[in-house]
């Protein structure tokens, strides 16, 4: 039998639910099959993300962190600071749609660049700050 991966479908951290489904909605062109509190499920073609929510703010209220590390893993300060990248095909055209919806990052000003490893791509921003790279093979 030979191994295989298949789909990665990534879980990005977001402050609050339901905002960034909106967000997603309105600037990325992704639909919300399924929203409960405190995650989601998003779909745009065969492109999935999940997002949580990293909404703890009991972090912020503590003063001896040698006894209460920051440890319950849903800190807010952990939301925007994941990425993931999401094949595409018609790079050009994507690019075109979301700097439109003014979701580019600013590297990707410019639109779309040629990689050094054989992809085109550009990069994009949530509302919360976690990065999109949308690329293209060869």
């Amino acid at each position: 039998m030979t191994t295989r991966l298949g789909r990665t479908i990534p879980a990005l951290p977001v402050r609050d639910v339901e905002a960034a489904v909106d967000h997603y909605r309105e600037r990325f062109g992704f639909d919300a099959p399924h929203v409960e509190p405190g995650f989601a499920l998003l779909r745009r073609d065969d492109a999935e993300i999940h997002l949580w929510a990293a909404s703890d703010e009991a972090w912020a209220q503590r003063q001896d962190f040698t006894d209460k590390p920051v440890c319950s893993g849903a800190e807010s300060f952990i939301a925007g600071t994941a990425s993931c990248r999401i094949e595409v095909t018609g790079v050009d055209d994507l690019c075109d749609e979301l700097k439109a919806a003014g979701v580019l990052h600013g590297a990707s000003s410019d639109g779309v660049a040629a990689t050094d490893w054989g992809t085109r791509e550009f990069h994009t921003l949530d509302r919360d700050g976690n990065l999109l790279t949308f690329f293209e093979a060869g």
